[in-house]
């Protein structure tokens, strides 16, 4: 938190319509994802597999961008940082969706019982599972102790005004109290002190989150690169869904005059910006393999860009009938043009960035976007023939599930650790 600004909390009521929805949503996926197991698991468990990571990615994100905001000590955010901190509410719920993951293992990882020669000591559940959940609960624990160290000042103001189990939450999470100037100074010391390490934490934990999880998928395919890619498409698809929420708590009761352009704008601009290097890593990535053109790297790309993309002559005679004709390249290309496309032409100049409703529209298509990336992460590898293997009623359904849970999740925690930074009176 800058010098320029103070919390203000105040416990509020769930709002009613959009918890019930999410609650829908919920209980429809839990349906959907039960009908799933029993007509076919192996579908629901790969449907359970790409929305984890895909929520976990946001929810991990949010509090990176917290992070990153108080590590450069940016002035600009107020309250789209505490819209960014509540997404982290989800991080703990990812390693318990993990553990939960364990038992449609079979159906996800195709490499049990008969790794690839050479990969023996690392393809094995035991190191899988223990390295991943390691990785979540370490970030857990992290970013539990982050949101605690960032919200802790504001909340003492907000313990008179609970009852019941909230009061009581409240009261430990500020015992010892010493002061309102002492503890926005030890808040500000411990989120010093703990946002780098989440930062590093987060990179070097999500690319092993990326190699066991996505990259074990295809055995025999290797890059370095793609932990860092991965790790990426976490981190900027929290900075879309943060840039929407900020768009739809603009007129919410207390944000009045907090949403304002200037900070619409600097939104965009992240939108912008790391949309771009997100396009830098993807075509770093790509561009190394196609020109070494070595079966064992070209696999992954040749199964989700078709062998259009690997070719050394590019020509227009025929290319549509070739993309069409290749099962995954036009999804594929579907989630590229919603992440890097649309934004970087939609987002180019200033007034789009400071229009409301332009970047709220601009952001859901990028957070969708990814959605369709972590899918086509996933389903290739399992089912390279099927083109619309992650579409159907269970697949939609756990996805909608997923939806719903994240946002009562959301919904939830900003109204139980309310915190608003609005500038000093």
């Amino acid at each position: 938190m800058s010098a320029g600004y103070v919390d203000r909390a105040s416990l509020r009521a769930l709002p009613q319509p959009a918890a019930t929805v999410a609650a829908a949503l919920a209980a429809l996926g839990a349906a959907c994802f039960l009908y799933g197991l029993a007509s076919d698991p192996a579908t629901a468990w790969r449907a359970f597999h790409v929305n984890t990571l895909y929520f976990g990615g946001i929810a991990q994100g949010g509090i990176i961008i917290a992070c990153i905001f108080t590590i450069v000590g940016a002035r600009w955010p107020g309250p789209v940082r505490r819209i960014a901190e509540s997404l982290g509410a989800w991080v703990p719920i990812t390693l318990l969706l993990s553990v939960v993951g364990f038992l449609g293992r079979h159906h996800v990882y195709p490499w049990i019982g008969h790794p690839p020669p050479g990969k023996e000591a690392w393809l094995t559940i035991g190191r899988l599972y223990a390295t991943d959940w390691g990785v979540f609960a370490l970030l857990g624990v992290l970013s539990l102790l982050f949101l605690r160290a960032s919200l802790r000042p504001a909340l003492k103001a907000a313990e008179g005004e609970a009852s019941g189990f909230a009061k009581g939450l409240i009261a430990r999470l500020t015992a010892g109290w010493q002061g309102d100037e002492a503890e926005r100074e030890a808040s500000a010391q411990r989120t010093r002190f703990l946002a780098p390490i989440i930062c590093l934490a987060y990179a070097f934990g999500f690319s092993l989150i990326a190699f066991d999880q996505v990259m074990s998928l295809t055995p025999t395919w290797f890059s370095n690169l793609f932990g860092a890619f991965f790790a990426w498409g976490g981190f900027l698809s929290a900075v879309s869904v943060t840039a929407l929420l900020t768009v739809l708590h603009r007129n919410y009761p207390g944000f009045e005059g907090e949403i304002h352009t200037d900070r619409l704008h600097d939104l965009g601009k992240m939108v912008f910006a790391f949309s771009i290097f997100w396009m830098y890593l993807f075509f770093s990535q790509y561009l190394v393999i196609w020109y070494g053109n070595l079966p064992e790297e070209t696999q992954f790309f040749n199964t989700r860009l078709g062998s259009e993309f690997l070719m050394d002559t590019w020509y227009w005679q025929g290319w549509w009938e070739r993309v069409w004709g290749e099962p995954w390249v036009k999804v594929t290309l579907l989630a590229w043009i919603c992440i890097w496309v649309i934004p970087f032409w939609c987002l180019l100049g200033q007034k789009p960035k400071k229009t409301g409703w332009f970047l709220a529209t601009i952001a859901t298509v990028s957070a969708f976007g990814f959605w369709i990336e972590r899918n086509v992460l996933v389903w290739p590898s399992l089912v390279p023939e099927n083109t619309w293997a992650f579409l159907g009623v269970v697949q939609i359904g756990t996805a909608l599930g997923f939806l719903g849970l994240f946002a009562l999740t959301f919904l939830v925690f900003t109204r139980r650790f309310p915190s608003l930074a609005v500038p000093r009176k």
